[in-house]
């Protein structure tokens, strides 16, 4: 199983993993904008939430074949990380998720063109203080208590480290259709129908602001909260963005996935039913075919008499 950095402890050390993650989404040579851009060949596994699941990310890893100690960026497959934060296994109350995005990020720093590590809005609700209660739980305070417990004094050195590390992320990642026939954009989510008046579409071509983080006002905001997409939306974002097919998460898929007409497809990756999907950027889906292609991350096991 992948466990990456071991010293998950030690205030300092963590920070220098968010720091060296916030150097690799900047510093990558795929970053436009706020996308990270990538051509075939390759292959990318797409996710869908994560939701700091130890068993699924190990699994995730290993796909990529980044759990290897001599994985380097010819032996390894693009991997997709979002929603890494905020677990349903609190110990006391209180969520110790902050390592499992040290470990988003030490990968990042390790493979800085093959993994991506885009915006969701639970990282963002983490660093904007914004309360979401998921279960009866208020996730960013039982985050906010399991980073005190282990830092102590130390606490908001991490807090800021991790800051710095969600600011840093891509909003979406555009793989490139080889022939220019409409590109797969992977992305948390899509803003809800009923904001695209007030949403900056050309977001994905430039820089993000600090504004664009601004809970119910900012773009970058209002793309990752969004839901209940119309098939009228979704075609006008296919025309604007030059798309074919929508990779998205942040709706509950209680067996993996969902289609959402006419393009768009949701995955989960944060449960028992968590799936992937395994896209050749050289022979890229469109989303009928991409809807047959998903894969268990866990298949059922067979009970033999």
């Amino acid at each position: 199983m992948y466990h990456g950095p071991q010293d998950l402890s030690n205030a300092d050390a963590v920070c220098r993993l968010f720091d060296a993650g916030v150097q690799a989404n900047f510093g990558a040579r795929c970053r436009r904008g706020s996308c990270d851009v990538i051509h075939p060949p390759g292959v990318l596994i797409a996710t869908g939430d994560l939701h700091d699941n130890p068993l699924n990310l190990a699994k995730l890893v290993q796909l990529a074949g980044m759990d290897r100690a001599d994985a380097d960026s010819d032996s390894v497959s693009h991997l997709l990380l979002h929603e890494v934060i905020h677990s349903d296994r609190l110990m006391n109350g209180m969520d110790f998720s902050y390592r499992a995005l040290a470990r988003v990020a030490d990968l990042k720093a390790r493979f800085p063109e093959h993994v991506h590590t885009l915006l969701a809005n639970h990282e963002l609700s983490q660093i904007k203080g914004a309360g979401i209660v998921k279960d009866g739980v208020r996730v960013v305070e039982a985050f906010n208590d399991g980073v005190a417990q282990v830092f102590g004094d130390k606490a908001p050195l991490v807090t800021e480290a991790i800051s710095r590390f969600v600011r840093s992320m891509p909003l979406a990642l555009r793989c490139a259709h080889p022939h220019g026939l409409g590109d797969i954009l992977c992305a948390h989510s899509l803003p809800s129908p009923g904001v695209m008046g007030r949403f900056d579409t050309t977001i994905l071509d430039r820089e993000l602001t600090e504004e664009d983080y601004e809970p119910r006002r900012g773009t970058a905001h209002l793309m990752v909260w969004g839901r209940g997409y119309d098939a009228e939306q979704i075609e006008d974002l296919v025309e604007r963005w030059g798309v074919r097919l929508f990779v998205l998460g942040h709706e509950k898929a209680e067996h993996g996935s969902i289609v959402i007409p006419p393009c768009a497809l949701v995955l989960n990756s944060d449960h028992d039913k968590g799936v992937y999907l395994p896209i050749d950027l050289a022979d890229p889906p469109d989303a009928v075919r991409a809807a047959m292609m998903v894969k268990a991350l866990r298949p059922p096991q067979v009970i033999e008499d």
